[in-house]
C-alpha cells in the first residue's frame, strides 16, 4: 500500500516583486537550461535573492511547486519516502450464530515523500540550501538528475523498483558558499549534473527597486538608504559584507517609526543597529564598534552629497529660468521694434 504525504504549492506572480533588467537577464538564462533539460543551481551569499529568484522562476514554469529546505538530520527516507504506520484489517464472520471467524491482517504502510512526488507528477521542486543536507542523503538524485530514473526501496511495494521521472519534472537548487557555517560540501557527481549560476550582490538600479517595493518608501529616500549601505559594502571594513537585507530593514523601520534618512541620531542608529548586525556573525565588540563608526560617517557623507546634488540643480535650474527669461525679454523688445 502506498500514499502520498505532501503539501504542494501554487506558485504564483508576488505582487511585490521587481524585475529589473538584471532579474529578467537571469531568469531568461534559467528558463533556457530548463529548456535544455538541465536543472539550475543558485549558488551565492546569503541576501542575494536565491529562494527569492526560484520561486520568480517556479512561477513563470507554471507547474505545481514542491519544496524542500536542507537539514542536518536528513536521510534519503526524507527525501523518498518510507513506512509511516500500519493498516490493520479485521474481518468478522458470524454468520453461524455459534460460531464466529476472525481474521487480522496488518500491513506496513508507505508513504511517498516530497521528491517522490515530484519526479512522479512532475512537479517544481526547489531544494532550498541543499548542501545542508549531508552528501550522503543527497546521493537519490544523482540518478534522477542523469538517468531520470529513481531508485525505489523494495518495502515500497508495487513490484517495480524503479520510478521513471516524468518529463514535467524541474528541480531548482539554492545554496550558500561552503564557509559558511551548517553547510557540506556538495558531490562533484551532484554538482556537475546542474547548471550553477553564481549571484552576487544585485546592481544598484535592482537594489533602489527591491527596498522601495518592499518598504513602500519614497524612490529618493530609497536611494539614500541604499548608498549608506553599498558605501559600507564597499569600504571593507566590516566581517561580513551587508546585502540589500539591510537595505529592506532600514527602510521598512524608518517607515514604521515615520522617519525620513536624516543626521537625526534616530537614524543614525537604526543605521548602526541594523547594519552592525547584519555584518558580523560573532558579536565582536571590536568589529560592532568600527562598523558603527563608518556607519556614521557614511550617513553624514552621503546626505551631505545629497544636499549638494540638490543645490547644483537647483542652481541650473535658477540660471535656465533667468536664461529663458531673458530670451522672451529679448524677443519681446525686437516684436515692439518691428512694430515700431
Amino acid at each position: 500500500m502506498t500514499d502520498e504525504m505532501t503539501t504542494i504549492l501554487e506558485p504564483s506572480a508576488m505582487s511585490d516583486f521587481v524585475e529589473t533588467a538584471y532579474i529578467r537577464d537571469i531568469t531568461g538564462r534559467a528558463l533556457s537550461y530548463f529548456k535544455a533539460g538541465f536543472p539550475v543551481h543558485f549558488r551565492g551569499v546569503s541576501g542575494t535573492g536565491k529562494t527569492t529568484l526560484a520561486m520568480h522562476i517556479a512561477s513563470k514554469i507554471g507547474r505545481p511547486l514542491v519544496m524542500i529546505r536542507g537539514d542536518e538530520s536528513y536521510t534519503t527516507s526524507d527525501l523518498v519516502g518510507g513506512e509511516h504506520g500500519y493498516r490493520l484489517r479485521k474481518v468478522v464472520d458470524n454468520f453461524i450464530s455459534r460460531v464466529m471467524k476472525v481474521e487480522e491482517d496488518m500491513a506496513k504502510t508507505w508513504v511517498d515523500n516530497r521528491l517522490t512526488v515530484a519526479c512522479k507528477n512532475g512537479f517544481t521542486l526547489i531544494y532550498d540550501e541543499f548542501t545542508r543536507s549531508r552528501p550522503e542523503a543527497n546521493n537519490i538524485l544523482l540518478s534522477i538528475l542523469q538517468e531520470k530514473m529513481m531508485d525505489m526501496p523494495i518495502t515500497r511495494g508495487g513490484g517495480d523498483p524503479y520510478l521513471k521521472v516524468s518529463p514535467d519534472f524541474t528541480a531548482i537548487f539554492t545554496s550558500n558558499p561552503e564557509e559558511y557555517a551548517g553547510v557540506h560540501r556538495s558531490q562533484d557527481a551532484l554538482r556537475d549534473r546542474m547548471v550553477t549560476i553564481d549571484l552576487d550582490h544585485f546592481d544598484y538600479e535592482t537594489e533602489v527597486a527591491v527596498t522601495e517595493a518592499k518598504s513602500k518608501m519614497s524612490r529618493a529616500h530609497s536611494e539614500t538608504v541604499v548608498n549608506i549601505v553599498r558605501g559600507l559594502r564597499e569600504s571593507g571594513k566590516c566581517e561580513f559584507s551587508p546585502t540589500v537585507r539591510g537595505c529592506i530593514m532600514i527602510a521598512k523601520t524608518l517607515k514604521v517609526l515615520e522617519m525620513i534618512p536624516s543626521k537625526s541620531t534616530g537614524f543614525i542608529q537604526v543605521c548602526q543597529d541594523i547594519l552592525a548586525s547584519e555584518t558580523s556573525r560573532v558579536g565582536s565588540k571590536t568589529n560592532q564598534g568600527r562598523v558603527k563608526d563608518v556607519v556614521r560617517e557614511l550617513v553624514e557623507g552621503v546626505l551631505n552629497r545629497e544636499l549638494e546634488v540638490r543645490k547644483n540643480l537647483k542652481k541650473k535650474s535658477d540660471v535656465s529660468v533667468k536664461s529663458f527669461s531673458s530670451k522672451k525679454n529679448a524677443a519681446n523688445k525686437m516684436k515692439k521694434l518691428k512694430v515700431a
